[in-house]
């Protein structure tokens, strides 16, 4: 196995201290928003035997396996990552596979750079994820009933909200999301900036459940995002506690650190809280206007200790060791790619010694045994 070097991302969202605090480390005083582990390019792990995407691709069927690479290509199919949020994250969905692979088709015929500012599609595959916290976690995650909505918006009080609350009340769920998502999105900026600043001053006033709008508002004043937001469930995780988002689900990360586990895709529609391109067509071709629970994940042990996030994606399976002092060892040994990461105490990987924030890349087949007393986290692919 290879212990993992790890670049961390300095994203303006991020925590300055969360990441540190982890790895036991000083901050910088600069944001360390995400800490990446994996073979994405924009980001690849360091191994002592050269970037981890290098090493894959010099011999794919060895680190991967062959039953991994007859279903995935000759690709890391996931990318793990420690996110560490202190503002929320632009509200936004991911396509499914087949809306990726057509629109990416479509944007390169129509020759735009894959660096362009207004391109929605960076790549032919679809982008599920799944967040497991390690602290108390905030987001939002798919659309609340429109009546629950079109409630919470009544609560303020504000006479430009009014509209929305007719619309919601007036058509069947599907239908009164779509209109008022699209009424929102297309408003007139200076009206809408207006109503927003509206808004945040009644959900300041109220707090209890309007409290998250008040402060999202704060970080994106006048962003018609914040109204979007007021339409979709509310969640705070508690540690192991976990969200999957699935294609066309729109969802927010607001607060809180935790592990997040994807397909290997830049593929991001976003709704607003956002200074980037928002396209609005595209976007509601995407997002799937459904009421429903966010389905808080708690995960299920098995008899050997192993705790399983189900989820029904097959590019990534991400579970949970705790591991005792003094406990035998557990063998971890799978004819498949994983990373292992310890998130608290020490544990022992192979030859590893892992604190928490490190971690290993264990190639398909290889032997993989560890203790603790530590909790690991275990990232791998369903063949």
């Amino acid at each position: 196995m290879d212990r993992l070097d790890n670049t961390v991302r300095p994203y303006a969202w991020g925590s300055i201290t969360a990441i540190p605090r982890l790895l036991g480390v000083e901050p910088t005083g600069e944001p360390q928003a995400e800490m990446w582990m994996g073979a994405h390019p924009g980001a690849p792990s360091g191994t002592a035997r050269g970037p981890l995407n290098q090493v894959i691709d010099q011999d794919p069927e060895r680190e991967l396996g062959p039953a991994a690479v007859a279903k995935f290509g000759p690709r890391l199919p996931f990318l793990l990552k420690i996110l560490a949020a202190v503002a929320p994250l632009s509200l936004q969905v991911h396509p499914d596979l087949a809306q990726a692979k057509e629109g990416y088709e479509d944007e390169e015929r129509r020759g735009i750079p894959i660096d362009a500012g207004h391109r929605n599609y960076k790549d032919a595959n679809h982008k599920p994820e799944l967040i497991c916290a390690l602290t108390e976690f905030d987001g939002l995650c798919g659309f609340r009933a429109p009546g629950a909505a079109a409630d919470l918006l009544a609560g303020l009080d504000v006479d430009s909200l009014k509209p929305y609350v007719d619309l919601l009340h007036a058509h069947p769920d599907e239908a009164a999301l779509r209109e008022v998502l699209t009424a929102v999105l297309t408003a007139d900026r200076e009206e809408m900036a207006h109503t927003v600043t509206e808004t945040a001053a009644a959900c300041s006033r109220l707090g209890g459940a309007y409290a998250p709008y008040a402060d999202i508002a704060h970080h994106y004043p006048g962003d018609p995002g914040v109204i979007a937001a007021m339409l979709l469930n509310y969640v705070q995780l508690q540690p192991g506690e976990a969200l999957f988002l699935g294609a066309g689900v729109p969802h927010a990360y607001l607060n809180g650190l935790g592990v997040e586990i994807m397909a290997n895709s830049d593929n991001v529609l976003r709704c607003g809280l956002t200074p980037k391109h928002v396209d609005v067509p595209e976007l509601l071709r995407i997002v799937r206007f459904e009421a429903s629970d966010p389905g808080v994940l708690r995960p299920e042990a098995s008899p050997d200790g192993e705790e399983v996030y189900e989820t029904p994606i097959d590019e990534f399976r991400l579970s949970r060791y705790v591991l005792a002092a003094g406990a035998v060892s557990q063998d971890l040994t799978r004819a498949t790619p994983q990373i292992l990461l310890c998130t608290a105490g020490t544990v022992q990987a192979g030859e590893f010694t892992l604190s928490p924030g490190e971690s290993v890349f264990v190639p398909a087949a290889e032997k993989a045994e560890v203790s603790g007393p530590g909790t690991i986290f275990r990232a791998t692919v369903v063949v």
